[in-house]
């Protein structure tokens, strides 16, 4: 009680939150994580966050920061700790349009960025389907990827500085805008993807790009897999790096996606087994010129892509948006993975990334060991395909968890023996720690380790996550 009431001097009584009133915090958005907070608190400014850090630091209490709460792996479980919710430290500072930056706090609303930027004719492209409550402190804290990294880059690439408290209190700023910095170490990077561990970012410079003037925007039915791949890299030569996103879903995805939302329909006349969203932009006006027959530079680009493909019995079908509607509908069928995957009792959710040629063959090897273990066992996946990132779960006939760990440790097997990673783009969390000490290199995780002794030698920012326990390894 003398910790909460030295914090509610410090950021006013009504935004420290207990008991029943904290329930909106006690669990994760995968339902699979429960826990109770010894208090959520809901700092205004870095001030406030500074004033809880040193109250906690003081007695040794452990602090979960805390954004939109849409992560996949149970990094902001956090019972008996202070959760730390930066939802009112939302403002969008400053947009310059020139500079093409956007300078913002942690708890600004992804898509609030997005709106923010469009007003300026420009472009925040971090997109995923949970913009509409995700928050970019936690998007910065696991390194978000989505749809469009295939051009732009994970969140690290989009970030140039930040604005971070230590867990003692100290405020580290590296609020820069600079694109060239060398001098030292470049400590941003320690901060982004350690899912608050090492300590709490409070605000940030983001990279902001000029909005294209033109999408074009594709369903596209293959016959194989394989197939796809090279009509990424004509597509890429075509547009001159022109791909936004160039995403995968297999018949089952749209089979569940057609029977578990209201109003989805198939993306053909026909059913296929391989089906591809691909998406074109260009910000050149010369693009936007229309040929001898009226269509636009970009889209006869990925017309003619198309066509071919189909003539040489590559593909079977595409349909390109003809509107805004249109397109929006191509995008709503792929943004509507994490409602349809999450929520089955004993699922084996993995997050992975293989070499881009290898997709098909990770597909196949996991296909043949998880029969193995579980012949009645479902699989379910889509994939990132433009950047490698297969987003594999699997459904265990047996519900008690027993299998858990059994196929999790194929699909490890396959993707390093692909020269794979474990974790893409939804972090490590709780769920993943496992994996973390089977998988990662033992030096890697050692520096890991060293970095969050020196800067939390307390273990109390997040504690239990991402690290290892040491007997473990």
């Amino acid at each position: 009680m003398e910790l909460l009431d030295q914090i509610r001097a410090s950021i006013g009584d009504k935004y420290v939150v207990t008991g029943q009133d904290a329930q909106a915090w006690t669990r994760d958005w995968t339902d699979v994580y429960h826990w109770q907070p010894l208090a959520v608190t809901r700092p205004a400014n870095t001030e406030e966050v500074q004033a809880i850090a040193r109250a906690c630091s003081a007695q040794n209490i452990a602090m979960v920061p805390v954004g939109g709460n849409t992560g996949l792996t149970g990094a902001t479980k956090a019972q008996d700790a202070i959760m730390i919710s930066l939802d009112r430290m939302n403002a969008i500072r400053e947009i310059k349009p020139n500079a093409q930056v956007a300078i913002v706090e942690s708890g600004a609303v992804l898509d609030s960025i997005h709106q923010a930027a469009d007003a300026h004719d420009l472009v925040f492209p971090l997109i995923f389907g949970a913009r509409g409550s995700a928050m970019i402190g936690g998007n910065l804290s696991t390194n978000a990827g989505g749809s469009n990294v295939l051009r732009y880059g994970n969140t690290r690439d989009l970030c140039l500085g930040l604005e971070v408290v230590l867990a003692d209190g100290r405020v580290m700023n590296l609020m820069s805008e600079l694109r060239k910095d060398n001098t030292g170490l470049n400590l941003k990077h320690m901060f982004i993807g350690a899912e608050g561990t090492l300590g709490i970012i409070t605000a940030a410079v983001l990279r902001l790009y000029r909005k294209p003037l033109a999408y074009v925007t594709a369903m596209v039915g293959l016959r194989e897999l394989e197939d796809a791949l090279p009509l990424l890299i004509r597509l890429q030569n075509e547009t001159g790096g022109g791909v936004e996103a160039f995403e995968f879903m297999p018949r089952r995805y749209i089979e569940r996606h057609i029977e578990r939302i209201s109003g989805a329909d198939e993306p053909f006349e026909g059913a296929h087994e391989v089906n591809i969203l691909v998406e074109v932009a260009s910000t050149r006006a010369s693009d936007l010129q229309p040929d001898e027959s009226g269509t636009p530079k970009l889209q006869a680009i990925l017309e003619t892509a198309l066509m071919d493909m189909i003539s040489n019995d590559k593909a079977q079908d595409a349909v390109i948006a003809q509107n805004e509607a249109q397109r929006r509908s191509m995008w709503a069928r792929r943004e509507a993975a994490a409602e349809i995957t999450v929520g089955f009792p004993g699922a084996v959710d993995t997050d992975v990334a293989v070499p881009l040629e290898a997709v098909p063959s990770f597909l196949k090897q996991i296909t043949a060991r998880v029969q193995k273990i579980d012949p009645e066992g479902y699989e379910f996946y889509l994939s990132h395909l433009g950047d490698g990132n297969l987003h594999y779960t699997f459904y265990p006939s047996d519900r008690s968890g027993r299998l858990k760990e059994p196929i999790t440790e194929a699909i490890e097997d396959v993707v390093l023996g692909l020269q794979g990673s474990f974790s893409a783009e939804h972090g490590i969390g709780l769920s993943k720690r496992n994996s973390m000490a089977r998988r990662k290199d033992p030096v890697a995780l050692e520096m890991m380790q060293a970095i969050k002794t020196a800067l939390d030698p307390k273990n109390l920012m997040n504690p239990g996550k991402v690290y290892p326990e040491p007997d473990t390894r």
